[in-house]
């Protein structure tokens, strides 16, 4: 079968779920054979774009991702098959056959934490037929991480490269800077809340992380940011749980991007620098491919350092909102998000634009960090453009306008000059009934 496998060794006897809704629609195999084709005439674009959509609606098929693995392995495009597989493999859904295939990606690239994590998954599955398979793995990783330690002291890390640390919210971040003006808007916890962290999207695919992370603010890193911060914020909100952010920075004050998922050592070293530790951990994957963006959210378990659940959704710019509210449901019940009491905080309500309020959150970060001198002066610029985009889009959500006001006080308190149309859009919500009912309108008399 050669190095990659291409049959499923554990493939069900019985029609996967689908599969005769997805073959009657065109069929699967001539589109695999159609980009095996593709990849022997060198066309690896063609061949991606053929796979990217019969994924779309085969992804939970093992076949189809044994297969899709196995001929990318073969043809050595290893790098295409971690950018497609990564994402979307689930041990217990998919099998081992993928997974092997993934594995042995890992290891030709020479990703041993990666290595590592999927193999641990891949022992889960208590297969003793694959058992042997799995411990020589566990050799070749292992001597994977020998040879690193080595290279790396025989050639220790210069002093020109960026060294990445962690910044940890335990608030919203447009309630920095609120909390003396308006403590009320974020409820008091009760009891021993389980504590989760969520953390920065990884962004796949970036072949420039450290270029591009070293530019000031852009769209994608925002994106990859204000995700886990939309997501700490509804679970402050929540009954029962203390939610953390956790969001990478660097030493030469600029933010830090991840080209690759976060991996059990990376769990452990959220976990162990959080006071007080943490129950569980959240970690996510953001691809972009022509506007057509894909994420997905991993929850580990830090006690046993264990995954527990993969979410994945895929929104094009015509119809973000609408599977980000989906999404953000679909999580939110699986973790049994329960609202607080009313009468104790802020009364939560999904943001009705989710998606230009995540970009507003990652901006507000900006702000903040910035302020703080977390981030050099040139990576902070005073722009609100994004807060205001997110306030006129969420016209009724308290919190959406409370970023631009937080914002704004932010920059006043820098002497900084402030966007006339979101100075007087904050003025007037400020003035309104709505933010009266929040008990917000003594912020007024700061912003004025």
């Amino acid at each position: 079968m050669g190095f990659f496998d291409r049959k499923p060794a554990d493939q069900p006897t019985e029609t996967p779920p689908g599969a005769e809704k997805t073959s009657a629609a065109g069929g699967v195999l001539p589109q695999l054979a159609a980009a095996r084709e593709k990849l022997k005439a060198r066309d690896v674009a063609g061949a991606m774009a053929i796979y990217e959509a019969v994924l779309a609606g085969a992804g939970d098929r093992a076949d189809v991702l044994v297969t899709i693995s196995g001929d990318l392995g073969t043809a050595g495009c290893v790098k295409e098959l971690i950018e497609l597989l990564a994402p979307r493999y689930d041990a217990q859904r998919h099998g081992a056959a993928a997974g092997i295939n993934l594995l042995q990606a890992y290891l030709v690239t020479r990703n041993a934490d990666a290595a590592q994590h999927l193999l641990d998954l891949l022992f889960e599955l208590n297969r003793p037929e694959l058992e042997a398979r799995l411990v020589g793995f566990s050799n070749a990783v292992a001597e994977l991480f020998v040879s690193e330690g080595e290279a790396a002291e025989q050639h220790p890390a210069m002093h020109s490269e960026a060294r990445i640390s962690l910044v940890s919210l335990s608030k919203p971040v447009w309630f920095y800077g609120l909390e003396a003006l308006a403590p009320h808007l974020l409820p008091a916890k009760e009891g021993r809340p389980r504590r989760v962290a969520f953390a920065q999207c990884a962004v796949l695919g970036l072949e420039d992380a450290a270029a591009r992370a070293a530019q000031p603010e852009e769209p994608l890193g925002r994106l990859a940011r204000g995700l886990p911060l939309w997501f700490a914020e509804t679970f402050a909100a929540s009954a029962g749980y203390e939610p953390f952010a956790a969001i990478g920075v660097t030493d030469r004050r600029h933010y830090a991007l991840f080209s690759t998922e976060w991996v059990a050592e990376n769990i452990r070293q959220v976990h162990d620098t959080t006071e007080g530790g943490l129950d569980y951990v959240v970690t996510g994957a953001l691809r972009n491919r022509h506007d057509d963006f894909e994420l997905s959210l991993r929850i580990w378990e830090v006690k046993k350092y264990r995954e527990l659940k993969v979410f994945t959704t895929r929104w094009t710019p015509s119809n973000a909102d609408e599977e980000l509210k989906k999404f953000h449901e679909l999580v939110r019940g699986y973790m049994e998000w329960k609202a607080q009491p009313a009468g104790t905080g802020l009364a939560y309500a999904a943001p009705a634009a989710p998606l230009a309020y995540v970009h507003a959150l990652g901006s507000a970060l900006t702000h903040f960090l910035g302020e703080k001198s977390v981030l050099a002066p040139e990576q902070a610029a005073p722009d609100t453009g994004a807060l205001l985009s997110s306030a006129r889009a969420n016209p009724d959500d308290a919190r959406a306008q409370l970023a631009l006001v937080a914002a704004l006080l932010r920059l006043k308190a820098q002497g900084a000059a402030a966007d006339p149309a979101a100075h007087q859009h904050a003025s007037a919500w400020l003035a309104s009934p709505a933010a009266q009912a929040a008990d917000a309108a003594a912020l007024i008399m700061k912003l004025a």
